[in-house]
């Protein structure tokens, strides 16, 4: 049987086959291989639905273009194969509709019988939220018609994205020009974005350019680069993120770069660190994992935090163990003139590292502040306990990377401590009273939605 839906160039031809030819393989778990597989390519104008009846597979680059929406029903799969890397982009006035639910999550995976990072490329929705210009256009190579994104509105709704898993993304066009699992350019605080897994991707899991989108429920989980990337003055609010290094799984990095959990950047260094809106992401109840120099750990791992280039920031109510060189990295004097002014904080939370649990790196003002001075001022004024190994914490089995539990056990510093003041009053934050993004009553990322040991 063959459906075919013809289209031009400026509207999307969706071709749909039961051939093996047009399936080359399945995950696991995988999509009932006895339903329809439809291939998608083009631009989807319009009004376009994916229904969870039929397998997808997206092809090349996909776009929706200003206007149209795509819906997606929950339990539906998107497939992507290595030789296209397929990547959907909802370009700046489109919207998407994605609300799957735990027991009927909307899985982008790879279509290989043997899936790895970088069979599908990923996802890029774009939105008119404000920026601070550091990027001109999305990255990735796409389409110059739909590679706008920013604006003057931080209310601007770019639909919705609940309970969706990416796995094997990653697309890396050249040097500093990259897709990652999900990438947010200039999204609004209007769209709705929670209950997101991206598994075992090449790039990072979340970047974020500009924009002032409020999401809960993250977890980023195996990916080679940085987990969650924040660019471009984005200004927005997450509460309840998970990051998870693998220690033997890092991308080639050369120059100094490392793979972080955390790198945020006001600049890309070739535009004045202080431009503005600053980069300002105001955050709590994370979990951040790094290697913690487990055996056969790669070279290439850097920090669990590592704030640059004019960075503000407030993490707050946190758990941040395992980095490798360091836990809290500031990286240059206007990012460290922030820390001492109060504008950035690590509040209320606990953290422990390998090498240096604080490290201080200065362009001119040498004698600003140094790693002792930091480790004072997070301690005394921002709440924050430093302990000398990450089994102090008690969370249950945070290294086990196959199997990872990151609760509180009996006894754990987490388990008590949060606090919400001063920016994390803000309606946004639920106010629980644990630390860290586990509640030790019901642990969300166990859930039937996400998935672990890839």
């Amino acid at each position: 049987m063959r459906k075919l839906l013809f289209a031009s160039f400026a509207i999307a031809a969706i071709m749909a086959s039961c051939s093996d030819d047009d399936n080359n393989g399945t995950p696991n778990p995988g999509p009932d291989p006895s339903g329809d597989t439809v291939s998608i390519r083009g631009v989807l104008t319009g009004e376009t639905k994916l229904e969870a009846s039929k397998v997808y597979k997206l092809r090349g680059y996909v776009y929706v273009p200003s206007g149209s929406t795509l819906t997606i029903e929950a339990g539906t799969t998107i497939l992507s194969t290595k030789d296209s890397a397929g990547v959907l982009l909802i370009a700046k006035g489109a919207t998407i509709d994605a609300r799957g639910t735990a027991a009927k999550p909307i899985v982008f995976t790879s279509g290989e019988k043997e899936p790895v990072a970088g069979d599908l490329g990923g996802i890029i929705i774009a939105g008119d939220a404000t920026t601070n210009g550091n990027h001109s256009a999305i990255e990735g190579s796409v389409d110059s018609k739909y590679g706008a994104f920013g604006g003057n509105n931080d209310a601007d709704n770019s639909g919705y994205l609940q309970y969706v898993r990416i796995e094997y993304a990653g697309k890396a066009v050249a040097a500093d020009d990259e897709v990652n699992g999900l990438s947010l350019y200039g999204v609004g605080s209007g769209t709705t974005i929670d209950h997101i897994q991206v598994v075992r991707g090449l790039d990072d899991a979340y970047e974020f350019f500009g924009g002032a989108v409020e999401a809960k429920y993250l977890i980023a989980y195996n990916t080679a680069d940085d987990d969650f990337d924040f660019d471009d003055g984005f200004h927005g609010k997450i509460q309840f993120a998970v990051s998870i290094k693998d220690p033997k799984f890092v991308d080639n990095k050369s120059g100094g770069d490392y793979s972080n959990n955390f790198e945020f950047d006001n600049s890309n260094g070739k535009k004045p660190f202080d431009i503005t809106p600053f980069t300002y992401p105001i955050l709590s109840n994370f979990t951040l994992i790094g290697p913690n120099n487990a055996a056969g750990t790669v070279d290439g791992y850097g920090y669990n935090m590592r704030i640059r280039r004019g960075t503000k920031f407030v993490l707050g109510n946190s758990v941040v163990l395992g980095g490798q060189k360091a836990g809290l990295d500031l990286d240059n004097d206007l990012t460290v003139q922030n820390y001492i002014d109060g504008e950035s904080g690590l509040r209320n939370s606990l953290i422990s590292s390998v090498t240096e649990t604080y490290k201080v790196d200065l362009l001119t003002n040498t004698g600003l502040l140094d790693a002792a001075g930091l480790k004072a001022l997070v301690e005394t004024r921002d709440n924050t306990v430093s302990f000398t190994s990450p089994a102090d914490v008690k969370l249950t089995d945070a290294f086990n990377n196959a199997a990872p539990n990151l609760a509180p056990a009996t006894g754990s510093p987490a388990l008590t401590g949060a606090a919400f003041t001063d920016q994390l009053a803000d309606g946004f934050f639920t106010k629980v009273t644990y630390r860290g993004a586990i509640d030790p009553a019901s642990d969300w990322t166990k859930d039937t939605w996400t998935v672990w040991n890839r």
